[in-house]
């Protein structure tokens, strides 16, 4: 396993979840080389129970010869040895490396090691490259051929499928508030974001959920990273941050000055990112999420990881190719 990180980054947090019967969950979080847990100490395992994390990943699908000679985009791979993945590998729950082990587990850690064995076949999930991307660089590396794909909490829009291609969805999820913890009996909707100062990520779908439901909000800052973002609502340069709720959560677990009020206001679908100039390369994707949703990888997959952290059971998977219009 090959991982490369950006110097100089380090984020606060990274994510936690929630099922539809609680509240829909979301992230277009971050990257960053380290990430604390959910109870604030050193990250180990994301939130993922590792036997059975391991026991998930070794069991998934592999795809018939003939689906991967069909594929230039997975022979490629095939050729090279290895799935190079554009995310992170510092957010809670989906995506956390074990600095002692450079071992990567979570939801979309999972997603892409099973990836990966489906076009490398058996041991494939091992033969991962990890590569940082941020908000602002996911479609351009995917354009560029940087990485093969991207797994990244990265929510489908209608504007990013004119850049690139995504396959699923294979979550869904949405966006929510987070505010001073001071402040949670006066702010618990985006009713009450009229005339406030807000936050989100600069590229990230809190932009037009702030737009399309908040009447008449204050002056609306973009940042970088969910780091300078938390710090910006800490230090009283804004009273709510608008961001997706897997990682609004993951910061108030590692962070009791900070709380998530009321429930998701917007639904937000994650998919996987690939060059449309490999048009192959979707078709064999959408195989694959099919693949392990029909045989049950996903839910294991999701009771491995999300489901350490939220009660209840896991929900269905959205319908792959179900894509905003």
């Amino acid at each position: 396993m090959t991982r490369q990180i950006r110097p100089g980054r380090r984020s606060l947090l990274a994510a936690a979840a929630a099922v539809p019967a609680v509240a829909a969950l979301a992230a277009c979080s971050s990257d960053s080389s380290d990430a604390p847990s959910l109870d604030g100490s050193a990250a180990s395992d994301g939130g993922a129970a590792s036997g059975e994390y391991d026991a998930v990943i070794a069991g998934g699908p592999v795809a018939e010869d003939s689906a991967i000679s069909g594929s230039a985009w997975a022979s490629a791979i095939k050729e090279k040895g290895k799935l190079v993945r554009g995310g992170t590998t510092a957010n809670q729950v989906f995506s956390i490396i074990d600095p002692s082990t450079d071992k990567v587990t979570g939801f979309d850690a999972g997603i892409t090691q099973l990836l990966a064995r489906y076009i490398l076949g058996e041991g494939g999930e091992e033969k991962v490259e990890y590569i940082d991307t941020t908000v602002e660089t996911r479609e351009t590396m995917v354009q560029n051929d940087t990485v093969d794909c991207v797994i990244a909490t990265y929510s489908i829009t209608a504007e990013r499928l004119e850049k690139i291609d995504f396959a699923g969805p294979y979550y869904l999820s949405g966006t929510s508030i987070q505010v001073r913890t001071e402040d949670k009996d006066s702010i618990t909707g985006p009713a009450d974001l009229t005339g406030r100062k807000l936050v989100t990520q600069s590229n990230s779908t809190g932009i037009q959920a702030i737009e399309d439901n908040v009447t008449d909000p204050g002056d609306v800052e973009t940042l970088a990273d969910n780091e300078s973002c938390v710090a910006a609502l800490k230090q009283k340069r804004v009273d709510a941050y608008v961001l997706d709720q897997g990682v609004l959560l993951g910061n108030s677990k590692a962070d009791p000055d900070v709380t998530v009020v009321g429930e998701p206001f917007t639904e937000d679908p994650y998919g996987i990112g690939l060059n449309k100039e490999h048009a192959d390369a979707l078709e064999l994707v959408n195989a694959f999420l099919e693949a392990i949703e029909s045989d049950g990888t996903w839910k294991k997959l999701y009771e491995a990881t999300i489901g350490q952290v939220i009660e209840g059971d896991a929900p269905e998977p959205p319908t792959v190719g179900d894509l905003p219009a």
